[in-house]
C-alpha cells in the first residue's frame, strides 16, 4: 500500500472535468484500488459521483491511497495528476 497527500490548488477544487479525469485515470489501473479521503470520509477514485460528492475546495488536503499489484506506478501517476492538473 502507497499513499501521499495532496492540498489542492485549483481555486475550483475537485471539479467536474478533473475528477472525470481522475476518475478514468483510476479505472485504468486494473487491480489497483485508489482511494481519496477528506475529513475521514473515503471513496473509490473511479467512482465519479462519488469523488464529486466528497465537496473538495481549494486549499483542502486530501489523502490518495493505492493498494494492489501496480501500486508503485498507480501511486507516480495519480500524483504526477493531481500536481499537474489540481
Amino acid at each position: 500500500m502507497k499513499s501521499f497527500s495532496y492540498t489542492i490548488k485549483d481555486e475550483l477544487g475537485i471539479h467536474a472535468r478533473p475528477a472525470g479525469n481522475l476518475a478514468k485515470l483510476a479505472k485504468s489501473w486494473k487491480g489497483t484500488s485508489i482511494t481519496i479521503e477528506k475529513d475521514g470520509k473515503s471513496v473509490d477514485a473511479a467512482k465519479l459521483i462519488m469523488l464529486m460528492g466528497l465537496g473538495v475546495k481549494c486549499g483542502d488536503t486530501v489523502n490518495v491511497t493505492v493498494e494492489g499489484p501496480d501500486e508503485d506506478n498507480a501511486v507516480k501517476e495519480v500524483e504526477g495528476f493531481m500536481q499537474a492538473n489540481l
